[in-house]
């Protein structure tokens, strides 16, 4: 009789063990304020606000520009030189219609206020425009639950907000989750950091496929939790 095989036996050691997590940080950037360079660190979140504050001729390098005003007045008055990488904003119930209507040089994501009740019409609402949801890793596990749920199965991903690298850590074990068909609020709860650390390649190229980014106000110290899960060096 032949024998069962896990699948992970005898799989190579991931050769990038920063897989993962490499360029998942979004640091939200404050004035006068200098990125340390991680290598979990992604591009910055800049107001587009601020944008127009930065002396003329910065190079800003690749971004993520969060919509406070609107883009035509960025796209007239900024004089910084940048690279926008993902446009980000808030709505609620009634400026999301003209929020999926915005037409932009790079992708959107749409942080949607939401009820436990609403939040799964809503979400799918957002990725039938072919926009990407965002949530806030404070939200409610039902909330986040609804959001993996609608992004699992689509391939628009999603972008979190987190305060701290013990909120990273559940997102990304809720993604895990979401992709395995596993017990989404269990993970966020309680993320299996062994299981994270061991993903294969290809495992974590899916999940990163999803997980687009998380926005963050301190980057190096959620890298420091990271380090501590096993997750970067």
């Amino acid at each position: 009789m032949g024998m069962s095989v896990p699948l992970t036996l005898g799989v190579p050691h991931r050769p990038d063990p920063q897989a993962l997590i490499a360029g998942l940080l979004q640091q939200r950037y404050r004035r006068q304020e200098t990125l340390s360079t991680t290598v979990s660190a992604g591009p910055r979140v800049i107001a587009a606000s601020d944008l127009l504050l930065v002396p003329a001729g910065a190079d800003l390098g690749r971004i993520v520009v969060d919509l406070d005003i609107d883009p035509d007045e960025l796209k007239r008055d900024a004089v910084a030189t940048y690279e926008v990488v993902r446009f980000h904003i808030d709505v609620d119930e009634s400026t999301m219609p003209d929020a999926l209507a915005l037409r932009l040089p790079s992708p959107l994501v749409v942080f949607p206020e939401l009820l436990d009740a609403s939040a799964l019409d809503v979400v799918t609402a957002i990725a039938d425009a072919h926009r990407t949801p965002g949530f806030a890793a404070s939200a409610s596990p039902r909330h986040i639950a609804a959001v993996l749920a609608v992004v699992a199965h689509a391939e628009v991903g999603f972008v979190a907000r987190a305060s701290s690298g013990v909120e990273v850590l559940a997102i990304l074990g809720a993604t895990v989750a979401a992709l395995r068909g596993d017990n989404i609020p269990a993970a966020l709860a309680g993320p299996d950091l062994a299981a994270l650390a061991a993903l294969r390649p290809e495992a974590a190229e899916a999940v990163r496929t999803v997980l687009l980014g998380i926005e963050i106000d301190d980057a190096a110290a959620a890298h420091r939790d990271l380090v501590t899960a096993g997750l970067a060096t």
